[in-house]
């Protein structure tokens, strides 16, 4: 017996089921890599970002997730090249999916119990997910956003139900919108920390501080 469609596992029908020292044996998720790109990249260079967001209440496998990242990234490999992007997944397959394995051989009515003791066995991992949540996000330069947006439009085939594209009118991932960006970098209160900022803390010695040796304090 192969593997079932996902049609069969589309909808949450159940209640979140973990793996756990209860429910052991449970495959490998598929996806193993949830960043892909210049994820060092420093926050000011990458500083347009667009989201896939669910509009659906489902779940999605791990397959799909794993399906979706690669045909973004070869996307913009192709396109923009491989250090002018960085690509995000934000949802993880946690849910097992269980499925009560049937005989189909012949004679197979002897050997196989029906739905005697029917709680199957797992099969694979899911990620659940709700209307309105972010699946995956994209950061890149304001000039590859024609290619951001046809990337994520190409991975969204991936998917069943229904998703949405998103332009984010924040700074890359950070919870700033682009003005109050620019002037908080400007005066010290945001410090670079990598691909996010940092808060200036109000902290220390003064002669120390950048926001009173701005004036800002």
């Amino acid at each position: 017996m192969g593997r079932r469609p996902f049609r069969c596992y589309r909808y949450q029908k159940n209640k979140p089921y973990i793996k756990s020292r209860y429910c052991r044996g449970v495959p490998e998720s598929k996806i193993r890599i949830y960043d892909v790109g210049a994820k060092k990249a420093p926050v000011d260079l990458f500083p347009f970002v667009a989201h896939l967001v669910c509009d659906e209440k489902q779940q999605i496998s791990s397959e799909a997730l794993e399906a979706c990242r690669i045909a973004i990234n070869k996307h913009l490999v192709n396109t923009v090249g491989k250090d002018a992007y960085h690509i995000r997944v934000r949802v993880h397959p946690y849910h097992v999916i269980r499925a009560n394995k049937m005989l189909s051989c012949a004679g197979a009515d002897r050997l196989s119990s029906g739905m005697r003791h029917s709680y199957g066995k797992p099969i694979g991992v899911a990620a659940r997910v709700d209307i309105g949540q972010v699946l995956l996000s994209v950061r890149g330069k304001d000039a590859s956003e024609p290619h951001i947006i046809e990337a994520i439009r190409r991975g969204k085939f991936k998917f069943a139900g229904r998703q949405k594209i998103l332009k984010s009118l924040k700074w890359g991932f950070t919870k700033y919108e682009r003005e109050d960006y620019v002037r908080m970098r400007k005066n010290g209160e945001l410090a670079a920390d990598g691909n996010i900022v940092k808060v200036h803390n109000r902290r220390g010695a003064l002669e120390k501080s950048a926001l009173f040796l701005a004036g800002q304090e």
